[in-house]
């Protein structure tokens, strides 16, 4: 027999991290190899964990609601093996000593104390936590984020003892190691006090796809000096053809055909004609993506997701209106594959949908912009000598100014305005 290690998988493109919602195993249970073995959540998708091996599970190591890096261990599994790691396994293991006083009846009752996850080691570092005095309330006595949260924001923070007190407790026979050079670390941030709550006050944790979100959020608005433009365009001649055709689409082909689809189709076609809009900042150069894949927000509940419809430049409006359609199904419906979150270059915002009329996005990293598409709202307009009500529409640019300077951007949108007003019933197929 061998025990093997199952570490958390690379779930999409620049993941770095996932977050285990729920177990679908427990020790002692019996699995085929790709069997699921963990339902994991992250910022653009939740997914099963498959197991890379058959076997019996033998540990979880990670508990639910914990946050775990990309390839750091999540279970322990035990195969039919060579024996090798068997024999490994069965040498005693050295006592976790204790300030240098051998092991104490409660490190014997709490095996797993000091196995750390690298987020709990992130914010012990960043908040000065001595971690030998938290207390953990996970499995075997493992130190959770949660318990971390809980110890910074009682504000009562177990510091580490003064290294000449540490020094004075040592037994005197104790031989003198030789000390190690000191490195100059440059100074953490300091995370400052957190809030309390109040009486009557709601507490409400921040865990999977929010916190991925605000993780996300944060990176992207500390890395990416934004920049705004907008444009105000007359999509008139788009609402009549799009309300004369409407239900006759619905009946023939059994979904949909939205404004959104003709804002995506005119955003994919203006791209092929600015692709500098459709890059990314990468340190010392500037990549320019080939593909056209537009994120398109969509939401379940509380959540948030941007799937992507991949190669939106060949494909016909209702060939957008159907992507549109089966990637908002399948959030709903907690169906998103990694294949579905993958490989974004730009992203449309249909904010309009919530009866905004401006705003400024933030962009979706590591892309160069993101535009947000406004609410349609009917306003007298001043032509040809008179006033009109006319069906106008905001579109928000938000841009990486790395990347892109106004003239590039303020290009791009009047192509996108353009191609918008020009949509009509007599030059415009929605096939």
């Amino acid at each position: 027999m061998a025990k093997e290690k199952i570490n958390m998988p690379q779930l999409g493109e620049s993941v770095t991290e996932g977050t285990i919602s729920s177990w679908l195993v427990s020790v002692g249970d019996t699995v085929e190899k790709y069997d699921p073995i963990a339902e994991v959540m992250t910022d653009k998708v939740n997914a099963e964990v498959p197991s890379s091996y058959s076997g019996k599970i033998v540990e979880l190591v990670a508990d639910e609601g914990e946050t775990i890096e990309v390839g750091n261990l999540i279970c322990y599994i035990e195969t039919e093996g060579d024996g090798a790691e068997e024999e490994e396994k069965k040498k005693p293991e050295a006592p976790v000593e204790k300030d240098g006083v051998g092991t104490s009846d409660d490190d014997a009752d709490q095996p797993m104390k000091k196995r750390y996850s690298p987020a709990v080691m992130r914010m012990a570092q960043e908040n000065d936590i001595d971690l030998n005095q938290v207390q953990g309330s996970g499995r075997g006595g493992r130190i959770t984020r949660k318990d971390i949260e809980k110890v910074i924001a009682s504000g009562d923070l177990p510091k580490e003892a003064p290294k000449e007190e540490k020094q004075a407790e040592e037994p005197k026979s104790a031989p003198k190691e030789k000390e190690a050079p000191v490195v100059q670390q440059p100074p953490k941030p300091s995370a400052g006090p957190q809030p309390t709550a109040n009486e009557g006050d709601v507490e409400i944790p921040v865990t999977g796809v929010r916190k991925a979100i605000a993780q996300n959020m944060v990176k992207s608005k500390t890395e990416i000096p934004h920049a705004w433009m907008m444009v105000e365009v007359d999509v008139t001649n788009l609402v009549e053809y799009r309300n004369a055709v409407k239900e006759d689409f619905k009946n023939k082909e059994g979904f949909g055909l939205t404004f959104f689809s003709f804002f995506v189709k005119a955003v994919a076609q203006a791209l092929k004609e600015y692709p500098q809009l459709n890059s990314t900042w990468a340190g010392d150069k500037i990549i320019q993506r080939k593909a056209i894949n537009l994120n398109i927000a969509v939401a379940k509940e509380n959540e948030l997701f941007v799937p992507v419809i991949k190669n939106a430049d060949d494909k016909s409006i209702k060939g957008i209106a159907k992507d549109i359609t089966d990637l908002a199904t399948k959030a709903r419906n907690g169906k998103l594959t990694n294949d579905d979150m993958q490989g974004g270059t730009f992203t449309v915002n249909n904010t309009g949908s919530f009866g905004s009329v401006q705003s400024m996005g933030v962009i979706n990293h590591p892309q160069a912009a993101i535009l947000q598409v406004e609410s349609i709202v009917k306003k007298p307009v001043f032509m040809n000598g008179m006033f009109a009500a006319r069906d106008m529409v905001n579109l928000c640019l938000s841009l990486d100014h790395r990347v892109l300077d106004g003239l590039v951007a303020g290009n791009f949108l009047a192509r996108v305005k353009e191609i918008l007003e020009n949509m009509t019933k007599d030059n415009t197929s929605v096939y």
